[in-house]
């Protein structure tokens, strides 16, 4: 799970140069690694002090494999997680919006967006306190142009929206926040498992939230802007 989250093209040039050096030089990697290693260690520590020392071994390979399976949106479950504090399940679901990296077999928006923004989020507040110096974002030793910058604001923000759109049609139906939530999350990051009604399979949602799942799935998997510009009348005009 850990190495399918991780870009395949970083994986062509270990295997071509016979050397793991690309990985140690891929900015996103290193975030992705820092990312995963602090959520296991935080999964694993919160099921040590929830259910106590006497299976601490089985929580932490409970916790490590959970937290990867749901981060790289794998889906695979080793435990029931509706008997984990609720905080932990909704960290896991959460957990999945970020997804692995670029190029990977993962869902979710990927880790290189998420460092863009932060990075791009420390750069405003430094202009806050500088308004005339110029800062520029850095991906490692490579300087990001303004423009990818906001392509990736443009896909969050309609990441973001087609999100809590789905999420209202489902709630309209009568289905509650948590279902309602964790079953778009699930299905928009192509994660799977899902919290509330749909923590075990979707068997009881009615047919209108399954087709709402299903533009859910597609859109996620689509990385929205693709299905999006097919609708779009001015792509069908040019």
């Amino acid at each position: 799970m850990l190495i399918a989250g991780i870009n395949f093209s970083l994986h062509f040039l270990a295997w071509n140069r016979k050397s793991l050096q690309s990985y140690f030089d891929d900015s996103e990697v290193k975030g992705y690694l820092y990312f995963l290693g602090f959520a296991c260690l935080f999964v694993s520590l919160s099921l040590g002090f929830t259910f106590g020392a006497e299976n601490l071994h089985q929580n932490v390979i409970n916790g490590i494999f959970q937290t990867v399976s749901f981060a790289t949106t794998t889906g695979f479950s080793v435990t029931e997680i509706a008997t984990w504090p609720d905080f932990l399940p909704m960290l896991l679901i959460i957990l999945s919006f970020i997804g692995g990296c670029a190029g990977s077999t993962a869902g979710g928006m990927k880790v290189v967006r998420w460092l863009l923004v932060l990075k791009q989020g420390s750069r405003e507040i430094k202009r806050l306190v500088h308004p005339h110096a110029q800062y520029s974002v850095k991906l490692g030793k490579r300087v990001i142009d303004n423009k990818i910058i906001e392509a990736v604001w443009g896909f969050f923000s309609v990441y973001s929206i087609a999100f809590f759109v789905l999420i209202f049609l489902v709630m309209l139906s009568g289905v509650d926040y948590t279902t309602s939530f964790s079953m778009i999350a699930a299905t928009l990051n192509n994660l799977g498992p899902g919290l509330g009604e749909v923590i075990n399979n979707y068997e009881s949602v009615n047919d209108f939230n399954k087709w709402i799942c299903v533009i859910s799935m597609i859109l996620g998997r689509l990385e929205i802007f693709t299905l999006l510009v097919l609708i779009s009348p001015t792509f069908w005009k040019a």
